[in-house]
């Protein structure tokens, strides 16, 4: 430790203020009071200089940036988000550097997110919001901007976990569609809702309405949206990513959209953001935000405080509230 009162942590971005405020009750924090992105070399030095470093999901935290601390007093990752892909666990632990993240927290935020993508799509809402502000609209008409319901449609969901249930949930409950499911092991809760998992990615392609991603960032789930399995898609079902960007291969995805092989797609999050490719952009049929899956002020806030929960109990000898 840095003094003899608390410890001290490197925060990459600003928090809202009441998690800053209580970060700052355990901790001795130094705030990136700019609020833009860090480099490595900068990232470096932050954890050298103290006992743990906090960052985003938007942060590469590699082994330069891991050695850096671990060769000083760098002893804590803690990490505000979910996702830790970001994150060179095997340099970190190497490093017996320990890392923890944010679950639970934002599920119920990302899952809202994704409905709102669903409905933007299948009601055409961005087109129409373009349209109006454009001065291009010539008033109501009955073949205008028709868009789709959603009551029987089939909802395929690839990741079955915390945000996929509440997805699920939401799709099946509020607004009467079918749900089947691809999840990498066996799901025996049973829901208040009709629900059947596949065996493969590709049963979930074929079968869905609108597919949505919410598996978690690995080698295993590179590029999970591919080419191939892209063409197994009905050619007007959508496509919903607000889980990483690594899971779907943009390249195939902009190819199959401007070449009209599916309907549309959706996307919160993608590979080299914030830097969204051309294509992307120029494809048609696509609402495109700008991460803002866990940007509610509770949820953000709740994520800030869970960084400070598994803090404290890392630097009193406990084991951590929610380890990686």
């Amino acid at each position: 430790m840095k003094n003899n009162d608390k410890p001290t942590i490197f925060v990459t971005r600003r928090w809202p203020v009441e998690a800053e405020a209580a970060l700052s009750q355990y901790f001795n924090p130094t705030f990136n009071t700019s609020d833009t992105p860090l480099s490595a070399t900068e990232m470096a030095a932050g954890f050298a200089s103290h006992d743990a470093i906090a960052p985003t999901v938007s942060d590469k935290i590699g082994a330069d940036v891991i050695n850096a601390g671990a060769k000083s007093s760098g002893r804590l990752i803690a990490n505000f988000g979910v996702g830790v892909n970001h994150i060179d666990l095997e340099a970190a632990a190497k490093a017996g550097i320990v890392v923890s993240n944010t679950p639970g927290v934002l599920t119920d935020a990302t899952a809202d997110l994704t409905m709102a993508l669903i409905l933007m799509l299948s009601r055409r809402a961005g087109e129409g919001e373009r349209e109006l502000r454009s001065g291009s609209w010539e008033g109501w008409r009955p073949t205008h901007l028709m868009g789709r319901a959603l009551q029987g449609k089939t909802l395929g969901i690839v990741g079955m976990g915390r945000i996929g249930k509440a997805v699920a949930h939401r799709a099946a409950l509020g607004f009467g569609m079918n749900v089947v499911f691809h999840n990498r092991s066996k799901v025996t809760e049973r829901f208040g809702y009709s629900a059947r998992q596949q065996d493969e990615v590709e049963d979930v392609c074929r079968k869905a309405d609108i597919i949505s991603l919410h598996c978690a960032a690995s080698p295993e789930t590179f590029h999970v949206m591919n080419t191939e399995r892209l063409a197994l898609m009905k050619k007007d079902a959508y496509l919903i990513n607000t889980a990483r960007g690594d899971v779907v291969d943009e390249t195939a995805l902009a190819r199959a959209l401007s070449e009209n092989r599916i309907g549309g797609a959706g996307l919160d999050v993608f590979q080299g953001e914030p830097v969204i490719s051309s294509a992307l952009l120029e494809a048609p049929n696509t609402v495109l935000l700008p991460h803002l899956g866990s940007a509610t002020v509770e949820t953000r806030t709740a994520m800030g405080l869970k960084v400070v929960e598994n803090a404290r109990a890392f630097f009193a000898g406990q084991p951590l509230i929610d380890p990686v």
